[in-house]
């Protein structure tokens, strides 16, 4: 068995749930494996970004969002709204947690206590999980003709770079 691995890096808009259709970069990496036939993992090693797998639409928001995805943010504002402040109805994240985070020494976490107001995108992550699998038969990603990959990332505080994971095993 052959394994190869590749990581996508991604910049998240930082004011709106971001989608990033990976598509073609995983149809490239499974190009590049030389796998004939096999599965591809495409995985979040993040806890507020899920990998979905879902019909490509054509029909683009002013801000070039996928009408699907504009839909499907405007049903979770509704079942799992913002958390703008930590005066909402989130019980995270919690003296602890945030004591926790202020003490990394960590870029991607700065010491800026609204920028983990985010248990809204936890949960929505939480509901979507952080992969997907897909199955590679005769060199090619088993999707069909309307089946795209997506990564998501749900926080909406601040701009950043995330990593998606690649990873494809076969022969």
């Amino acid at each position: 068995m052959k394994i190869y691995t590749k990581d996508l890096i991604l910049t998240s808009n930082g004011q709106r749930v971001s989608y990033h259709n990976i598509t073609e970069e995983v149809k490239q990496a499974v190009k590049e494996s030389e796998l004939q036939n096999g599965i591809c993992v495409v995985q979040s090693p993040h806890t507020t970004c899920s990998v979905i797998f879902e019909e490509y639409v054509h029909d683009l928001d002013f801000n070039g969002d996928e009408f699907l995805q504009v839909d499907l943010n405007r049903i979770l504002d509704e079942i799992i709204p913002r958390e703008l402040s930590e005066e909402t109805n989130y019980r995270y994240p919690g003296p602890k947690h945030l004591e926790f985070l202020m003490s990394l020494d960590d870029p991607n976490y700065p010491c800026d206590p609204g920028t983990i107001l985010n248990g809204d995108a936890h949960i929505r992550a939480s509901l979507f999980g952080a992969s997907e699998t897909f199955i590679v038969k005769d060199a090619g990603l088993q999707i069909g003709s309307v089946g795209y990959i997506y990564f998501i990332d749900f926080d909406q505080n601040r701009k950043r770079n995330r990593k998606c994971q690649l990873m494809i095993l076969g022969e």
